[in-house]
């Protein structure tokens, strides 16, 4: 197994597949990397290097008391891309990912990246506020937050159903996709995944975006019921210059893990990485 060591000494794991152009790749709360196997082995086999690491606090990372917030994590995702000398990299987030990758551009700068995809992605703010009048309300996350100190193990298996869009009629969504969700969910501290719920709700990462100066794809399915449309990429592809927003008509949040949307995301994402 293979491990960058983060700022703080907690140890974040890798996968590291192919060899080209790297591709670094951030996963949604609240999985692992494993979520992103499909587009890792898509990239890795058609000539790219695909690297995606087990956010702190879950998966075969270490589950430190400290550090599960924004800065940290892109802290981390940069102490992956350093220990790998990584550079000319296209970064592709999803969901809180997304907020990870934006967070790390605007600390980090871009002089390693060349493109970044924000998929499914939070910024640039998820909470309703006055200024932020199409966020969702703070019950909202109180109640995930509930959900992860009272019976976790349930609250996953329920909400993997708006997750990817399993509670829409005529859904094709499999037992067994909810099934890795869950699996994947449990293996997440429950620290780690109580803390990053503040962190992907209350995080402004308005000023990051606006630092971007990179190509960059905004991609969202329009029946996301995780994170709204209207609240998210609609914004931030006005933050982003010279963003290019995709939407996909009826897709969930989770849309590159369902057959249905997958199949197009990875066409997108492959076309948009060789362009």
């Amino acid at each position: 197994m293979a491990f960058a060591t983060a700022k703080d000494g907690t140890q974040i794991y890798f996968k590291d597949w192919g060899a080209g152009q790297p591709v670094v790749f951030s996963h949604g709360w609240p999985l692992t990397a494993d979520a992103w196997d499909p587009q890792l082995k898509l990239m890795a086999d058609n000539g790219f290097r695909a690297v995606a690491h087990d956010r702190r606090g879950g998966g075969r990372s270490g589950q430190p008391w400290d550090g599960n917030e924004l800065d940290t994590y892109a802290d981390d995702l940069a102490s992956v891309i350093e220990t790998l000398d990584l550079r000319d990299v296209i970064l592709v987030g999803h969901s809180t990912g997304g907020g990870e990758v934006t967070r790390y551009i605007g600390r980090h700068g871009t002089s390693r990246v060349a493109k970044a995809v924000l998929l499914g992605a939070i910024p640039p703010l998820m909470l309703k506020t006055e200024a932020n009048p199409e966020g969702l309300p703070i019950d909202v996350f109180d109640g995930l937050r509930q959900g992860v100190l009272t019976d976790r193990s349930q609250f996953y298996k329920d909400l993997s159903a708006s997750f990817y869009g399993a509670n829409r009629d005529g859904s094709k969504v499999s037992q067994g996709t909810r099934d890795e969700f869950w699996l994947w969910s449990m293996t997440v501290g429950i620290k780690g995944a109580y803390d990053c719920i503040k962190a992907f709700s209350e995080t402004d990462l308005t000023e990051d975006l606006k630092t971007f100066d990179i190509p960059t794809l905004i991609a969202h399915g329009d029946d996301d019921q995780i994170v709204p449309i209207v609240a998210s990429a609609e914004k931030s592809s006005q933050l982003v210059k010279d963003a290019v927003l995709k939407v996909y008509p009826g897709a969930p949040h989770g849309l590159a893990m369902v057959p249905e949307f997958a199949d197009r995301f990875d066409a997108d994402l492959l076309e948009f990485a060789r362009g």
